[in-house]
């Protein structure tokens, strides 16, 4: 599958998300051109090729107006400059730019995560939160950008390292805080995070919400063909080169010779005092919140007694959800939790035309392998409908 993996090792920000992933891309001048036709208002970005500690690297501009906005940057406060918007402002200025469905419902998610987080920290409803940096027109620039990068390079999973977040103290709209900043923070959450030496801000609020929303994976580069590399420069310099790194290439079914073994989790708990139906709603429950796959066997427990054992399988990061659904819907008192590996096909699927109708054909493929077979809820629908004719 088409993978990116992002070093993280100097955090993140919007305007480094946007160069390294810009730096993925066949045409960088062809796609500032796109963005820059989008529709943003009074917004101008560009891109430069400089070469830091001997490394080249991109450096996207934003300016508004003409004016490179402020990016924390400046030790004077720049709060009076700044549009203070609301979170229907961002969306509404979304909503008019001429980008794909895709593109704006992930800028928009985004930002809706940033509001979450916002509203969380100062203890105050969505609707109150002005957005101070984030919401100036260049954050959305950032925002955007990425998403439309992420669109066009067409990936299927995106991992990252451990987020750097820096250290010391930063300078904001409600004044000096401790790094990372409460919004930064509630963004992070459940996210490997790490200090180094450099006391600076290293993961803004807007590069926490970009990571949370997309990487799904955080540890060691995974297995990989590596295609491409990039960097994205920060504002800032350091000894250490402040830039967030890009990795583009395959991994899984489609290295050659080989077909990763993913880590998934095994959920599972007997249970000897439900009826069949309780059984059943529970069973209902899991399928419908998009469990990998679940099952029932039957066993036999202590004192004689008939039982079943209720497994399900799931995502890593999905594990706690899953087994709390498992808790409330069923009569255990605990559930035994199992890490094992997979092997998988890639897999996908496609619409085909038939006598019957559109029937919807999963394939799933390796290298020398491929095999498919159509949905069998469509094939149901079909036969059904066959059979009340022939009646």
């Amino acid at each position: 599958m088409k993978t990116i993996f992002l070093d993280l090792s100097m955090g993140a920000s919007g305007d480094m998300l946007f160069g390294a992933l810009l730096g993925l891309v066949k045409n960088k001048d062809a796609f500032i051109k796109k963005i820059n036709a989008i529709g943003i208002s009074r917004v101008k970005i560009s891109c430069k090729t400089l070469v830091k500690n001997g490394v080249a690297g991109n450096k996207v501009f934003v300016k508004i107006d003409g004016q490179e906005e402020w990016r924390a940057v400046s030790k004077h406060s720049a709060v009076s400059r700044h549009e203070h918007r609301k979170l229907k402002d961002i969306e509404n200025i979304i909503s008019k730019l001429k980008i794909s469905k895709t593109v704006k419902e992930n800028a928009n998610a985004i930002y809706q995560s940033l509001a979450q987080a916002e509203s969380k920290a100062h203890a105050c409803k969505i609707s109150q939160i002005h957005f101070h940096e984030i919401g100036e027109l260049d954050a959305v620039a950032d925002i955007v950008g990425v998403c439309m990068l992420i669109e066009e390079l067409d990936v299927e999973k995106i991992a990252a390292s451990p987020v750097n977040i820096g250290g010391g103290f930063v300078k904001c709209a409600h004044g000096v805080l401790p790094v990372p900043a409460p919004a930064a923070a509630e963004l992070l959450k459940d996210i490997p995070i790490y200090s180094g030496e450099i006391k600076e801000e290293l993961c803004t609020p807007t590069g926490a919400a970009i990571v949370k929303y997309f990487v799904k994976e955080f540890g060691n580069i995974p297995k990989m063909k590596i295609q491409a590399d990039s960097f994205g420069f920060g504002s800032k310099d350091f000894e250490t080169l402040n830039a967030v790194r890009a990795f583009f290439g395959v991994s899984g079914a489609e290295l050659d010779g080989c077909r990763a073994c993913e880590e998934i989790v095994k959920l599972e708990c007997n249970l000897d005092d439900m009826t069949g139906e309780e059984i059943g709603f529970a069973f209902e429950r899991i399928l419908e919140n998009a469990a990998l796959d679940v099952w029932i066997t039957p066993i036999q427990m202590k004192k004689n007694r008939p039982a079943v054992l209720f497994s399900l399988l799931c995502q890593k990061e999905r594990a706690d959800f899953f087994a709390e659904l498992i808790l409330k819907h069923t009569t255990t008192f605990g559930v035994r939790k199992e890490t094992i590996c997979r092997y998988a096909l890639e897999r996908k699927i496609e619409t085909k035309k038939t006598p019957f109708g559109a029937v919807r054909v999963k394939t799933g493929f390796a290298k020398n392998i491929s095999k498919s077979k159509p949905e069998y809820e469509d094939i149901k629908k079909y036969a059904a409908n066959f059979d009340k004719k022939s009646g």
